[in-house]
């Protein structure tokens, strides 16, 4: 996914995207080229570095923002929960935990950034087909609470920028172990 890094700062209009979803889509690519910027350069061994037999790595979280950016296309564009069948499918990515650990490894970052762009297109390519209104639609969310699609893809990359904090961390971390 090419990202005009000429554009990077200005919440504007996106090509083929009306103007609430340009400004959406402004937030989520600086949000994705700063993630990237953290992760492109690390080998398979840092992706996979876990600090304590609990932590997460690396390259689960980047498996988990891949998940997340899926589901929350399965719940907004479709308007419905995941079935038992798509949250399979989704985990062990989405919950994180010991079978993420078990599950995801020995992945080169090119693998995981194909995931990110790929998962991210077909996102932007169905904002494009949206109108302005659907961002503003609501539905029960969270504690039985109404939410819009707009903060529903206002967290998908807020849980995104939570995850590169988390990514910050566990490469000190990794400095100080491995002595890197």
């Amino acid at each position: 996914m090419a990202i005009d890094i000429k554009t990077l700062f200005l919440i504007d209009q996106k090509d083929g995207l009306s103007e609430e979803f340009s400004k959406l889509v402004s937030m989520m690519n600086y949000t994705r080229v700063m993630t990237l910027e953290e992760v492109k350069k690390l080998t398979v061994e840092e992706l996979d570095f876990l600090y304590d037999k609990d932590a997460n790595s690396i390259g689960m979280l980047l498996a988990h923002m891949v998940a997340v950016e899926k589901a929350y296309q399965i719940e907004s564009f479709e308007n419905r929960e995941l079935t038992e069948e798509e949250m399979d499918e989704l985990n062990p990515a989405l919950d994180l935990g010991e079978k993420a650990r078990e599950q995801i490894h020995s992945n080169n970052i090119d693998f995981y950034i194909k995931e990110l762009d790929d998962t991210r297109r077909y996102t932007i390519e169905t904002f494009k087909a949206l109108p302005d209104e659907w961002l503003f639609q609501q539905t029960p969310f969270w504690f039985g609470e109404q939410a819009n699609n707009y903060f529903k893809w206002f967290h998908v990359f807020e849980d995104e920028l939570n995850h590169r904090g988390q990514i910050r961390i566990i490469k000190k971390m990794m400095a100080k172990q491995l002595h890197i």
